[in-house]
């Protein structure tokens, strides 16, 4: 992989982080096209901003991986087969519930519609990934995604992701991902991508 310029300043999460890294998650997905499907309209950024602070300090900062660069401004959240997040999910599936609110049904239409194309095998799983408006346009996406996709690597597993946005698509592939299924979502046509990157 092409070390970025950046490399130097990508580091695992601490505590300290949270609050940045919560901030550009919350304004990645505060518009993106599968949150708005499956999160309820009225107060959606606020519901944003904890189901992405749930899938970070709950998830992935206990039972997974982070990495952030420049003290969160960018942020991969990843789950790995070392751990299994089933705890987590038991007990913030609730939570997830009354995050989507109205839009509870299409969340669970959407995971049905997905669900039998992810992988039954063991991966690494990224979960979140953002960078922050002002950190753009300066690799900061490829920096905080390879330590992730390098330890799935070294430990012999696929990289696996899903995404609802056609240009991401683009960008994971030059990262040596492969669209496995393009899936359509329920209802309104909204498309997902699933995508695996195998150990070479």
């Amino acid at each position: 992989m092409s070390q970025h310029q950046n490399d130097a300043s990508v580091r695992p999460i601490t505590d300290a982080d949270v609050p940045t890294a919560v901030d550009s998650l919350t304004w990645a997905f505060a518009d993106y096209p599968y949150t708005r499907y499956v999160i309820a309209e009225d107060d959606h950024e606020g519901r944003i901003r904890r189901f992405q602070e749930l899938c970070l300090t709950r998830i992935g900062m206990v039972y997974g991986r982070v990495w952030v660069a420049e003290a969160g401004r960018a942020v991969a959240v990843w789950s790995t087969p070392d751990q299994d997040p089933s705890p987590a999910f038991a007990e913030i599936g609730p939570l997830i519930g009354e995050l989507a609110g109205d839009r509870a049904t299409a969340f669970e239409a959407a995971e049905q519609v997905v669900a039998p194309h992810r992988p039954q095998e063991p991966v690494w799983f990224l979960n979140t990934v953002a960078v922050a408006p002002e950190a753009q346009g300066r690799g900061l996406g490829g920096a905080v995604l390879a330590p992730g996709i390098e330890a799935a690597e070294r430990a012999g597993h696929p990289a696996f992701l899903e995404t609802s946005s056609e240009r991401n698509v683009t960008f994971y592939e030059r990262l040596g991902f492969e669209v496995t299924a393009d899936v359509q979502l329920p209802g309104n046509g909204l498309r997902t991508w699933c995508m695996r990157r195998d150990p070479r």
